[in-house]
Order: C-alpha cells, then structure tokens, then sequence
C-alpha cells in the first residue's frame, strides 16, 4: 500500500533503534515515554475501576435497606390515601413495586443499655417486593412474625449485640415525642419481643435500625396512618430523574406529596463519593500528562538529530506543513501505542483482580482488607466504559498537544543552515 511519506518517515522514526549510541538513546527515552503513557492510563483505569466496585458494593448493601424513592405527605404528617399515592406512582414505567411505611427516631433499652435507633414500621405484605432486605427476611419466616398487636420488632445484627439480647427477650421502645402531661411531655413506652435480626452488611442499618409492623409502628408514634410510601425503582441510577418526574407528576394531580430518592436520603455519602472519584482522575490524569510531555524532549531530541535529514526533504521539496506532519505522526504513534497498551494492562487487571489480589496477598503473607475491621473483605472492580473512554480520549489528546511543539521547530530549520557542517 502507498502510504504517504510523512507517515513511513514518522514511522521509522518512531521505531528507530539503530545507527550509533545516540539513536539507541533517543529510541529508549521515546519508549521510556510511551511506557509512561502506558503505566498512567493503566493506573487511572484500575483505580477508577477499584472505586466504581467499591461504590456499587457499598450502594447494593445501602439499597438493600432503603428504598429507591420515598413518597412522604409535604405536610409532615400521615399518607391516609397511601394507595391512591401507589397507584398514581405505578404509572410511571420505572416503578417496580410500592409498600407502605412509618418511619422515627426512638430509644430501645434493656436493661440498663440504651441506643438510639430509627423504627420503620412496614408491611409484610408489600416490604419483600421493595427491600432485598425484607425479601430475604420473609424467605427465613421472620417477616411473617411482624403481626399487628403482638409488638414484635427484629433488629440489625449489630444493634442486637450491643443491647446484649437474643431471639425471644423482651426490649423497651421509647419514643421521645409522647403525651402531654400536668408534669409535661411523658416519652411513650412500649415492650417488644425480639423475634429475629437481619445482617445488611453496612454498619450504619445493622447497629441503628428496627422494623416493626406498620400498624403497630402507626400507634406508637401517633400517626394513625403510614407516614409514606416507598418504591423501587428498574434502575437505581435514574432515581433522581425519576423522583423529579414523579414530583411533577404529583403537583399536576394536586397531591402535596414530598420525592425524596436515595441519593438525597444518603446526601454525604453520595457526594463524597462523587467528589472523591473526580478527584482521584484528575491527580492521575495529571502522571498521564506528565508522561506525554515527555514525549517533548524525545521529539526534540530527535529534531536536533535528523536536521541533516530535514534539511536535505526540504531540498527535494518537501514542504513546512510536510516536515512537521512527519514528527507530529512519530510523536502521535508513540502516543497511541502507550494510550493501547495502558488501556489493555488497566482492562485485564481491572477484570482479574479477584485473582490478583489474593495471589499477592498469598506472596506477601497479608491481607489487604481484613474482615475483622472491613465490610468487604475482597477488592472490587467495575470498569465501566463511561470512565475509560475519557480516560483513552485525553491520554491521546495531551499526547498530540506534546508534539505540537517540537514539530513546530522541525519546520523551521533552514536547510542552508542545517547542511552548512555537513
């Protein structure tokens, strides 16, 4: 195939290792570069994609607990057309499935121990369809122990060992918000049977929750109905579209109804996930950008090089914009080359971790994340094509703006001049 000259020659350029000390030099710092290039792109790849699998593992135990989006009375107080507000919600395409629920801030105590907890009152009847939670609970028959009247309350893992209490032992509830007495606001009391406890695997729900009947949580914090509704969602990741639309949805029917998703109820966490991710690419972006000024001195190195050979295309007609095409090609190859090769590093790492990090752990004799201390007691990874094609696109980018340059000045040698010694 006939290629043109400014590509052959920009070729060889590149892969020049040969012709005297001086050219083994230059092509060792131009692959010193694209190795750069290379070890930068691999690195951004692999730790964004460590971040994305810690974020949808901490997210999937999150969501196993709470809901997508939460429908609550704007007012503050009860849904009593909590049905008509799940149907209207149904329509919308995204919507799974809705429960009932009835949500507050309480005391348990046994004994002399005491811990702040929320209550959530919920409906066995409709909470499994909602909550990965509840649907595991309901498979063990715990949830069907949730039976109005009979105050039974089930409580996190992690709740349940600090309070010291087992299946069967009786716990007290206090709410802070009670009857109105000559002697003033007396907190409402009431005893529950311990009827089983639930692992979610995220600290914060299984050391602070506990789920009882909606009905019986509907009398003990004085409600009379279920204080919202909650729904899950077809895809977890368009919540926030979602709930602005089935706000709008809500105001066009008349409803006074309140969306709250899941990235709102779990704000801190979700914007510091955010903000740490954006800030990871950026510190790597720049060792990607620092690997591609590199290939700024190969360049110019290899213009100081070839002048002779500059000087004598110029003679043979080769013009300015031709010159500088052959050093931007060899520059933009080496760019391309490492921006591959990082990108096939960072992609089979990224994809073997779970074999990887055990192989290391085994030849160092350690363990990275212990179970002891850390809820997720493996090194996860999610590339995600959102995050690598940017990562390709700017790594190739900053590798063009490198050559400009060089091959600016490449242009710009006379032959005259250059030959004068030769």
């Amino acid at each position: 195939m006939n290629w043109p000259y400014e590509l052959q020659i920009g070729w060889r350029y590149t892969r020049a290792g040969r012709g005297g000390r001086r050219n083994r030099f230059i092509s060792f710092i131009s692959g010193v570069s694209m190795f750069g290039i290379a070890l930068g792109v691999a690195a951004l790849i692999i730790v964004l994609s460590v971040m994305n699998g810690f974020q949808k593992e901490v997210r999937s135990r999150m969501l196993s607990v709470i809901a997508h989006v939460e429908l609550l009375n704007d007012s503050g107080e009860g849904l009593p057309d909590w049905r008509a507000v799940a149907d209207a919600a149904k329509k919308n395409p995204e919507v799974v499935a809705a429960a009932p629920f009835v949500a507050g801030q309480a005391l348990i105590a046994r004994g002399s121990d005491m811990r702040g907890t929320i209550v959530r009152g919920i409906d066995p009847a409709f909470e499994p369809g909602v909550t990965p939670i509840a649907a595991e609970l309901a498979k063990q028959g715990l949830l069907a122990r949730l039976v109005p009247g009979q105050w039974n309350v089930i409580l996190g893992v992690e709740l349940a060992r600090q309070l010291g209490v087992q299946r069967g032992d009786k716990i007290t509830l206090a709410i802070p918000s009670g009857q109105v007495t000559p002697l003033g606001v007396q907190p409402t009391l009431r005893q529950f049977t311990l009827v089983g406890v639930f692992e979610a695997g995220h600290y914060e729900y299984d050391s602070g929750l506990a789920l009882i009947h909606v009905a019986d949580a509907a009398k003990v914090f004085r409600t009379g109905t279920p204080s919202g509704v909650q729904l899950k969602l077809r895809d977890v990741q368009q919540a926030r579209e979602v709930g602005a639309q089935l706000q709008r949805e809500m105001l066009r029917e008349g409803r006074a109804i309140y969306v709250r998703d899941w990235t709102r109820t779990n704000a801190n966490w979700y914007d510091a996930v955010q903000v740490e991710k954006r800030m990871m690419g950026i510190i790597l972006t720049l060792i990607v950008a620092v690997a591609a000024f590199n290939l700024v001195s190969t360049l110019v190195m290899t213009v100081t090089d070839k002048q002779a050979d500059i000087a004598i295309l110029r003679t043979l007609g080769a013009s300015p914009r031709s010159i500088m095409g052959v050093f931007m090609i060899q520059g933009a190859l080496a760019g391309v080359i490492g921006t591959l090769g990082g990108l096939g590093l960072g992609l089979v790492v990224a994809h073997n971790l779970d074999v990887i990090v055990p192989f290391i752990e085994r030849l160092l004799h350690t363990t990275f994340l212990p179970a002891s201390i850390y809820v997720i007691s493996h090194m996860p990874s999610d590339p995600q094509w959102s995050d690598i094609v940017p990562i390709t696109v700017t790594s190739l980018i900053l590798a063009f703006v490198a050559t400009l340059y060089p091959s600016w000045r490449a242009s710009r040698v006379q032959p005259a001049e250059a030959l004068r010694y030769e």
